[in-house]
Order: structure tokens, then C-alpha cells, then sequence
């Protein structure tokens, strides 16, 4: 029992973070119907910057630091290089695919600059841990679902409140008619490019903490086990996107858990256990958990 409470804790963490990550996917696809391919690279920009900067500033003026550059370097990515001139909804397809080129041009360069280090974030949990009645669980695991539940809260209630959340879901539901209502989608998908790229660097900080041994050149390639995530809520939909999060967290958590009575599906096999989760439910639910009646196969 101890074992399957500490299996769960850390599957909690992890799908919190996730969830950070797989948010950034779909408040970028719902304001430009653009697949991030290059979230992971920004998400490993914003770990390398608390990284180099902690000394200097404290981690957290580091990481305030990293959020707003990772945030100003997402904006100027869709600004610059995605999105020439007038927005045409059509072009999502090709600027998908130019993301893949933009994620392969971040890595290489930061993996150039970090090389084989693991490099410390300065993050003032260290390698504390808890006792919670028969289990133990590492202080940074119990920060990543405390701030993560805040931000996440507070995500959603820019969603629903903000002037800014009521033109992204009008615009995602008919580009055309927001449009003409007068919002201005091109603010609305700048400010959503943003909010994904501080999503991500605020989600690197807890992917590279204890029991995680620091920051490497491969960190950025979880990001990649949050895409799951976003695809099996659907989308288009932030609730999906922090569902599926947490089932792929507890999935990934449990597995590795449990590997040695697992062993008949290989060693590793935690780490292709979303994916394995996310072909089973789209075969059942092509469109995803929580995407509206009508939408598009994803």
C-alpha cells in the first residue's frame, strides 16, 4: 500500500507538470490551429536561463527572468517567423511543420551551450523531503502540485473572465466571426504564444528538481510526454489537456512503479506507456476525451 500511495503522489506531480506543458499545446492550437512542435525547446530555453542566471539573481528573480524571455522568445517566434503580414488560418499546417525546424535549430544551440553537464536550477527544495504518514515524498513533488493547481487556477480563470480568454474561445470557435465582431486576433495570438512559452519554462523547473538529477540537453524531449496529454483531452480543450495530464502522470508513475511485475513488456516500457494510453483511448474516442461533438479527428 505504501508503495502504490507513493506510485500516486509522484504520478500527481508529474501529470501537474504535464498539465503546465500540455495547456501551452492547446492554448496555442485553440488561437492559431498551429501544433507546437517546438514547445519542448522552449521549455528547455527556460530551464537553461533559471540554470545560468540563479547565481546572479536568485532563483526567484531567475525564473521570473526565464518566464518573461521564454515567453518574449514564443511571441517572437509566431510574430517573426510563423506569422508574415495578415493571419490566414489556412497556413497552420505549414507553420506546424516550421516549427520543426525552429525546435531543431533551439535544441542544437542549447545543447551546444550545456553539453554533457547537468546543470542545477538553484530551486530551494533541494533534495528535502516529507514524511506524509507511511510515505515520503520529495518537497519539490509537493511544490510542483501546489504551484501548479495556482497557476493552472489561475489560467483558467483568465480563460473565463479576461476580455483576453472571451476573444480566444470566440476565435476559436469561428475565426471569421470574432473577426468581424472586431477582435483582434493577431493580439490574441501573440498573447497566447506567450502564455504558452512561460507555461513551459515555469513547468521546466519542476521536470529538472529532485529526484531528477538537474537540467540536461535531453530535458526539453519531455515535453514531448505531454503531447499525449493534450491529444487525449481533445485539442481545443484546457479541462482535456489537464485530464489527460493526469492520467498520463499516474500511467507513467504506476508502470514504473510496477515494472519488475511488468517485465513481460520490456524494460522502459514507463517511457512509452502515454503513448501506449493515448492509441487505446483514440481508438475509442478519435477526437478526444473532452472534444465538443462535431470537432475534428486530432
Amino acid at each position: 500500500m505504501t508503495g502504490l500511495l507513493d506510485n500516486v503522489l509522484g504520478g500527481l506531480a508529474l501529470g501537474s507538470v504535464y498539465a503546465l506543458v500540455a495547456l501551452g499545446f492547446v492554448v496555442i492550437f485553440k488561437a492559431s490551429g498551429v501544433l507546437n512542435f517546438a514547445h519542448g525547446s522552449l521549455l528547455l530555453l527556460g530551464g537553461y536561463l533559471v540554470a545560468v542566471l540563479h547565481e546572479h539573481l536568485g532563483f526567484a528573480g531567475a525564473l521570473a527572468a526565464a518566464v518573461l524571455a521564454t515567453a518574449a522568445v514564443a511571441g517572437a517566434v509566431d510574430r517573426f517567423l510563423l506569422r508574415r503580414g495578415e493571419q490566414d488560418p489556412r497556413a497552420a499546417h505549414v507553420q506546424t511543420i516550421v516549427t520543426i525546424g525552429i525546435d531543431i535549430l533551439l535544441v542544437t544551440d542549447l545543447a551546444r551551450r550545456i553539453g554533457g553537464d547537468l546543470l542545477t536550477l538553484g530551486d530551494p527544495w533541494g533534495d528535502e523531503v516529507t514524511d506524509l504518514g507511511p510515505v515520503t515524498v520529495a518537497d519539490s513533488r509537493l511544490a510542483a502540485i501546489a504551484v501548479s493547481t495556482v497557476v493552472i487556477a489561475g489560467v483558467f480563470a483568465l480563460f473565463r473572465f479576461s476580455p483576453w480568454g472571451l476573444a480566444l474561445r470566440a476565435a476559436a470557435e469561428d475565426t471569421e466571426a470574432a473577426a468581424l465582431m472586431g477582435v483582434r486576433l493577431v493580439r490574441v495570438r501573440t498573447l497566447a504564444w506567450c502564455l504558452a512559452g512561460a507555461l513551459a519554462a515555469l513547468a521546466a523547473v519542476f521536470l529538472a528538481a529532485f529526484p531528477a538529477p538537474g537540467l540536461e540537453r535531453t530535458t526539453g524531449q519531455i515535453a514531448l510526454k505531454a503531447f499525449p496529454a493534450a491529444i487525449l483531452g481533445g485539442l481545443a480543450s484546457p479541462p482535456g489537456a489537464l485530464a489527460g495530464s493526469l492520467l498520463i502522470g499516474l500511467t507513467e508513475a504506476l508502470v514504473a512503479g510496477y515494472q519488475s511485475e511488468l517485465h513481460i513488456l520490456g524494460e522502459g516500457f514507463a517511457d512509452v506507456a502515454p503513448y501506449a494510453v493515448m492509441v487505446l483511448v483514440l481508438l475509442v474516442r478519435p477526437a478526444g476525451l473532452f472534444a465538443a461533438r462535431g470537432a475534428a479527428r486530432v
